[in-house]
């Protein structure tokens, strides 16, 4: 099955408020509408007669050498779309070369993902999306969660300082999780009663102060999610992050800014090659991999797709989606005269309308 009949199979077998959690954004879903119709924006203008009849597609990034450039992004409450939640996720992206991004709002503790990954492929690479939380003392509980866990980097998501109004949520009054599911990772934190979970945290009083309170905790390289403008990519390479991520959350937070892809350029131009910028939002062909390559990005990650698969046929469906953006963006190099990632380049882009 492609893609879209992944998601077809998958919308049809879900409860609808389920699919409505996984499938809406904020407000009237301008943007996340907009997050898959910019890359339509975007032509590649190929290179020829480049000698390039072997592609090596891998990239260094954090705690992950070799990985591939689709990374499975950070999504929440994989239960509610299969049994196996996030453990078929983490097998199927072990099993692809993926790197696995987990996170507070999972429904299978870190530890256990960690180990599904790992039983598929020894090595493979699981990095842990957090939030800073207001108190300390649990952020650095959930870090040293991740390091016993075995996570190889983390991820702070900073562009949720209140949560996001989605329509249909509110409308289904999908507000709590079902009997039966929890975000497991937010269990038996600092200040809550044994076997409580504490909520996941947002709070629009953070600061870059905290961002270096969690860097001073652990070894780790921690990347930045939620990046949009310039100056922040800027900052978070000056405080000492190891990697920035251009999104705009998927959608699901703010209805009036621009799609992620449309942002990437900018903040590549402004780190400079200092630090990798990755890229979440709106990928769903092998062709958008490589605009995104193209544009600054050494990776991207993808999230609702995954769902999709998951919810379509388990672990089978999540390595299928993976394996047909990999495929699909190895073609599309060898299209475009390339031998490795870094033969894609901004001047290989541009917009839809010319002039070419």
């Amino acid at each position: 099955m492609t893609l879209r009949a992944l998601h077809d199979r998958a919308r049809r077998i879900l409860d609808p408020v389920r699919y409505d959690f996984v499938a809406g954004g904020a407000g009237a879903e301008r943007v996340l509408a907009d997050n898959e119709r910019a890359f339509d924006r975007y032509r590649l203008l190929p290179r020829v007669l480049r000698g390039n009849a072997r592609r090596d597609t891998s990239v260094d990034l954090p705690g992950a050498r070799g990985a591939g450039p689709v990374l499975v992004a950070p999504t929440a409450f994989h239960r509610l779309l299969h049994p196996d939640g996030e453990r078929a996720t983490a097998r199927a992206a072990a099993a692809e070369g993926a790197v696995l991004v987990t996170g507070l709002a999972a429904t299978v503790a870190v530890g256990e993902v960690v180990a599904a990954a790992r039983e598929t492929v020894a090595d493979a690479a699981v990095w842990f999306q957090l939030s800073l939380h207001p108190r300390p003392e649990v952020t650095e509980a959930l870090v040293r969660r991740a390091e016993q866990a075995g996570c190889t980097a983390l991820v702070v998501t900073v562009d949720a300082p209140v949560f996001g109004r989605r329509a249909r949520d509110l409308r289904n009054g999908f507000t709590d999780l079902p009997p039966g599911y929890a975000a497991e990772n937010m269990r038996d934190l600092p200040g809550a009663p044994p076997g409580a979970l504490t909520d996941i945290p947002m709070s629009p009083a953070l600061s870059w102060r905290d961002f270096d309170a969690l860097l001073a905790a652990t070894a780790l390289p921690v990347l930045v999610k939620g990046v949009l403008h310039p100056a922040d990519a800027l900052l978070a390479v000056a405080h000492g992050a190891a990697g920035v991520v251009v999104s705009n959350h998927g959608g699901r937070q703010c209805d009036t800014v621009p799609a992620a892809v449309d942002c990437l350029s900018a903040v590549a131009g402004a780190v400079a090659g200092r630090v990798p910028v990755l890229l979440d939002g709106g990928v769903r062909r092998g062709s958008d991999v490589a605009v995104a390559l193209a544009l600054g990005a050494a990776a991207v990650g993808v999230g609702r797709p995954v769902l999709w698969g998951l919810a379509a046929d388990g672990e089978a469906g999540v390595r299928q989606v993976l394996a047909e953006l990999r495929d699909g963006y190895d073609h599309t190099l060898a299209l475009c005269g390339g031998g490795g990632n870094t033969d894609l380049t901004p001047d290989m882009v541009v917009r839809g309308d010319g002039p070419w």
